[in-house]
């Protein structure tokens, strides 16, 4: 008989998280609950993670719906205890037999080199996966690689930021439990100020359309962070130069942004006097600006910005 599965969503809505540990969060969140999955024994696809400055989110692909039933032995009294003169079963045998569920009759004797003993052999009924999924998540939390946690409100929860709202989907059930202080709902949120309503999702298949149409968010790191990449070259180029863009500055935009929009601005030429490295420092490091240069090396007196929402009056 072939196991049931079904996709698996955890959405965990915050505050904003700081942009320099956002990936090596969603990396370890995805890491702790394929960790917690793989100790379960619960058997699946891929391992998916998203995030942006208010989420984590992790997806599981066809996630078995119950562990696997498995074999248990369990040894009991000698028989040189279990039983007396007459071959009746001891006050110990009756006990052990009692502790397994069953009659003493339904036990077996297991021979060993060093004696032979009472044991109990039997099948273990695997656990339902929706049972075990809020401790998984639970534990992957916990094992965040987080250096302060926080408080807030009246509660005892910590974590990096506030939470705001927990998502947790198994197909097309919503698994009710407290994560982080928080009930769980099959609600998440989309875009702080373009789409501040919540959204209702149906399943963990729908979440990144979803949250990409109704939620005005680009969940999927590698699709955002693609996104800006792109909308930076193609600014720079209608300036008539090309963009200055390191890897370390892309990642960090990208956890900065939900939906990026990319704008160009100008400074005043006479800073051009100062060396480029200056500038681009300035740039980088304290504005998050990409600079741009010129087809022979040249700064230019431009820059490139991503914001995260599509203004009326850019």
């Amino acid at each position: 008989m072939t196991a049931a599965h079904r996709d698996f969503l955890v959405e965990i809505g915050t505050e904003e998280l700081p942009p320099k540990s956002l990936l090596a969060l969603a990396a370890a969140f995805a890491d702790g609950i394929a960790k917690g999955l793989a100790d379960a024994g619960l058997e699946h696809r891929t391992v998916e993670r998203f995030a942006t400055p208010r989420r984590l989110a992790v997806r599981v692909r066809r996630l078995v719906e119950r562990q696997q039933d498995r074999a248990i032995e369990r040894r009991g009294p000698p028989l040189k205890a279990a039983f007396d003169a007459q071959g009746a079963p001891t006050q110990a045998a009756v006990a052990f037999a009692k502790s397994c569920g069953v009659e003493v009759n339904d036990l077996e004797q297991l021979e060993t080199p060093k004696g032979a003993w009472l044991v109990h052999r039997g099948t273990e009924a695997g656990a339902y996966t929706a049972s075990l999924l809020p401790a998984i998540v639970q534990a992957a939390l916990d094992a965040l690689p987080i250096a302060r946690r926080m408080r807030w409100g009246a509660g005892e929860a910590q974590f990096v930021r506030p939470v705001h709202w927990v998502l947790m989907v198994f197909g097309k059930e919503t698994l009710p439990c407290e994560i982080l202080g928080v009930a769980s709902s099959n609600l998440t949120h989309g875009h702080r100020f373009m789409a501040p309503k919540a959204l209702r999702l149906s399943t963990p298949a729908s979440y990144v359309a979803l949250l990409r149409k109704r939620g005005r968010v680009l969940a999927d790191i590698h699709e955002r962070r693609e996104t800006i990449r792109q909308g930076v070259t193609a600014a720079a180029e209608r300036l008539g130069g090309h963009a200055v863009i390191s890897d370390g500055l892309l990642d960090e935009v990208t956890a900065l942004v939900e939906w990026p929009v990319p704008l160009a601005g100008r400074f005043d030429a006479r800073f051009l006097e100062l060396p480029s490295e200056v500038l681009i420092a300035t740039m980088q490091d304290h504005q998050r600006y990409v600079p741009v240069r010129d087809a022979d090396g040249r700064l230019m007196p431009w820059f490139v910005t991503v914001s995260n929402i599509e203004s009326l009056d850019p």
